[in-house]
This record gives structure tokens, C-alpha cells and sequence, in this order.
């Protein structure tokens, strides 16, 4: 008798770890849990895109080349718009906007770091320095959209790495659509930006993505 007892309690004890694990995972309803990686996802981007509108403020206030100035545009609008959908989320799934755990937690063990080797543990890949923010801020005419330029790209890289590792982890429809856009437009800004860094005979910085 004790043995057909202890099999029941052991699968009892099993699906309850799965249930436990489900709920720290998805959270109530379904919904993304806290240390989900969409959760994750959703706090980082909003944080990388934050830096991003920012930048774009910078050069705008400088009034660059039209081109330059239209490339700021879309990426202010773009990006805004995106973080405001992160947040929403955020609270759709009644998770706070911020979390004790360090930047790109959620990625821990799927890969981050290969492709940044340069960063910190805990740094969002792409990021620009307060050093460098600083430069941008009192470089002037050609020099301001060359640093902008290169500044960016290694930004979008940063956001393509992020995009694609989500795409490694979930499989949420809303989550998944917007890593797929973030992964194509801002591979096509890279392509573009990288097209106007030559018109001005200079070129990004070293790719911080891994080679396909």
C-alpha cells in the first residue's frame, strides 16, 4: 500500500512543481509572470528605446542635413510609440515598469554576452556611455550627425540582439510581432545609416553582432 501511495504523491509533487513554475512564469490568467522573458523584454526595450528618442532629440535640436533630420523623425515617433505599448503591457499584465533584477536578466543562459563582448553584465546592449551622450550633445554640424550616425547603428544593433533573443524565448503573439518589426526596421535603418555614414566618409563603429 505505501508504494502506490508514495507514486501518487510523488506525481502530485510533480504537477504542483510544474504549476508553481507555471504561475512564477505566466504570471495569473496566462499572463507573463515577472521574471518572464517578456516581462524582461518589456523593461529593456523600454529603457533602450528611451536612449534612442533622446538621441534623436539631440541631433534635431542641431537642425542636420534633411536626411538626417527626417532618419530622428521616424525614429522619435517609432520608438515612442513602441515604448509606450511596453509599458502598457507592463500593465495589462499588472507588473511594475522597474525590478530589482539587473538588465538583460532575462536573457541569462540564451546566449547574451556572445555577441557584446565588450559589455557588462547587466548593461543592455548598444548603449551609449553618459561620455559619449555628452559628446553628441556639443558636437556641431558634420561631426554631430557622423557621432549620431555611428552612435545609432550600434544602438539598433543593440535592439536587433535584444529583438532576436526574445524571439529565442517566447512565443506570446503580441510580444513575438513586435520583436519581428524591431528585428526588420531597424535592421533597414542600419543598412540606411550605414549608407549615410559613407556620404560623409566615415564608417560605424565595430558590429557588435554576431557574424550570420
Amino acid at each position: 500500500m505505501e508504494k502506490p501511495a508514495r507514486k501518487s504523491f510523488l506525481a502530485f509533487g510533480g504537477v504542483l512543481v510544474l504549476a508553481v513554475a507555471a504561475f512564477l512564469l505566466f504570471g495569473r490568467g496566462g499572463t507573463p509572470g515577472d521574471t518572464s522573458p517578456e516581462a524582461g523584454f518589456a523593461r529593456d526595450m523600454a529603457t533602450h528605446h528611451a536612449q534612442a528618442v533622446d538621441m534623436a532629440f539631440k541631433i534635431r535640436d542641431k537642425r542636420p542635413a534633411a536626411e538626417i533630420d527626417s532618419l530622428a523623425f521616424d525614429i522619435i515617433n517609432t520608438q515612442a510609440n513602441q515604448r509606450g505599448m511596453f509599458l502598457g503591457w507592463l500593465q495589462q499584465w499588472e507588473l511594475t515598469q522597474s525590478t530589482d533584477q539587473p538588465a538583460m536578466a532575462w536573457m541569462r543562459g540564451h546566449g547574451h554576452g556572445e555577441a557584446t563582448q565588450e559589455a557588462a553584465p547587466g548593461v543592455m546592449p548598444g548603449m551609449a556611455s553618459p561620455q559619449e551622450l555628452t559628446k553628441l550633445g556639443r558636437a556641431q554640424g558634420k561631426d554631430a550627425e557622423v557621432l549620431f550616425l555611428q552612435l545609432m547603428i550600434r544602438h539598433h544593433e543593440g535592439g536587433v540582439e535584444m529583438a532576436e533573443g526574445l524571439l529565442k524565448l517566447s512565443t506570446r503573439a503580441e510580444v513575438v510581432n513586435m520583436a519581428q518589426k524591431i528585428v526588420s526596421s531597424q535592421s533597414g535603418e542600419i543598412k540606411l545609416m550605414t549608407d549615410l555614414l559613407e556620404k560623409r566618409g566615415a564608417r560605424p563603429y565595430p558590429s557588435i553582432l554576431t557574424p550570420r
